[in-house]
């Protein structure tokens, strides 16, 4: 779909921050809150507006023994369908986040999360290799988030510089 200028500019604001208001989009972009209210409205009905997501740091809450893994899968294509098919049937798992596919040794990455590195291990052996196009997986756990979508989730304002006086 081609978009004008002003739906671009929108669309950029929003990805930077989701929680901007239509009044504050409006004056940002030099549109009515009505306009820019009708704009996004269209952009969420053609889906170019996915979702609005809050990133959260869950290392910081005491509570949260999660684990999230990134498992590259390499499968057999279905002719007529590609990989279209066993995508699909992976991203319908609950545990599954998100697939991508991918250029390279494997064709798709996995991202998943469970409570512990065993659930991990059991959604691998017992639902993700079952599939009949899996040949072959890789898994990798995530020990530390520094950056997710543009978040940096670790800032370290401390400046390091050796102070030098005259």
């Amino acid at each position: 779909m081609k978009l004008n200028e002003k739906e671009i500019e929108i669309l950029e604001l929003l990805e930077m921050n989701s929680r901007l208001s239509p009044e504050n989009i409006a004056k940002m972009v030099d549109l009515s809150e009505q306009e820019v209210k009708s704009i996004i409205q269209n952009l969420e009905d053609q889906r170019i507006i996915v979702d609005y997501v809050t990133t959260i740091n869950w290392s910081k809450v005491d509570s949260n023994e999660g684990v999230t893994a990134m498992i590259d899968v390499k499968v057999a294509p279905k002719r007529g369908v590609g990989f279209d098919d066993v995508a699909s049937r992976i991203y319908r798992f609950n545990e599954v986040k998100s697939v991508y596919l991918m250029s390279g040794a494997y064709d798709l990455s996995v991202v998943i999360e469970g409570r512990s590195m065993s659930a991990i291990a059991q959604f691998v052996s017992e639902k993700l290799s079952a599939l009949d196009s899996v040949l072959s997986t890789t898994t990798h756990f995530i020990l530390k988030k520094y950056k997710h979508d543009g978040t940096i989730f670790e800032q370290d304002d401390d400046d390091k510089r050796i102070v030098v006086s005259p």
